[in-house]
């Protein structure tokens, strides 16, 4: 981002201009992305566009980082409080559907068109270990004394994030049974009685 907004009306024109370009880049794919596209989709000129991102790249990191941002506030809201093991699952689930009902196709245009950048490799790896963090904390609230949390935690975060980016890419996310079985899957890998 070139400048950050410090006003309630920039943050307004930022947050506009974020969620037109996940719109843009969903439905037009990374072909179709400019920048002209989403200033004209959020109702901005193009100079107020170039005020807060230099190039189509930095808006696209900005949307990324919006979508990493969306899922650490699933799972760590997911894990707060203690709550009963099927609790967390239905709450983990629905979230993560919701986080990736927005834009369905965004996902898949951001992890297999749009170009990234050694700062998306960096902001990739950071979300990535917070979000295995936050999975580690999961796992060891729900199975204590388990001396590899963290292994747990990456085959966990891997099956639930598998199943709904591959929901995600084949238009399924509102599959009656997903996240029936979801629930099932992470109730069953993290109850202790498996164990």
């Amino acid at each position: 981002m070139r400048k950050a907004p410090r006003q309630a009306r920039s943050i307004a024109t930022v947050e506009a201009i974020i969620e037109a370009g996940a719109r843009v880049l969903s439905e037009l794919g990374w072909a179709g992305f400019s920048t002209n596209k989403v200033a004209e989709a959020a109702g901005v000129s193009i100079g107020s566009l170039y005020q807060y991102f230099p190039d189509k790249l930095a808006l696209v990191e900005a949307i990324r980082r919006r979508h990493f941002d969306q899922v650490l506030s699933v799972i760590r809201e997911a894990a707060a409080d203690r709550k009963p093991l099927r609790q967390f699952a239905r709450e983990l689930v629905r979230g993560m559907i919701a986080a990736h009902s927005i834009h369905p196709t965004l996902h898949q245009v951001l992890l297999d068109e749009a170009p990234g950048d050694r700062g998306s490799r960096a902001a990739h790896a950071s979300f990535q270990a917070r979000y295995l963090e936050h999975y580690t904390a999961a796992v060891a609230q729900y199975r204590r004394r388990l001396k590899d949390t963290e292994t747990m935690a990456r085959v966990l975060s891997s099956a639930i994030e598998g199943v709904i980016h591959n929901a995600a890419r084949r238009d399924m996310l509102e599959a009656p049974d997903l996240q029936k079985q979801l629930v099932e899957l992470i109730s069953a890998y993290l109850s202790p009685a498996t164990r």
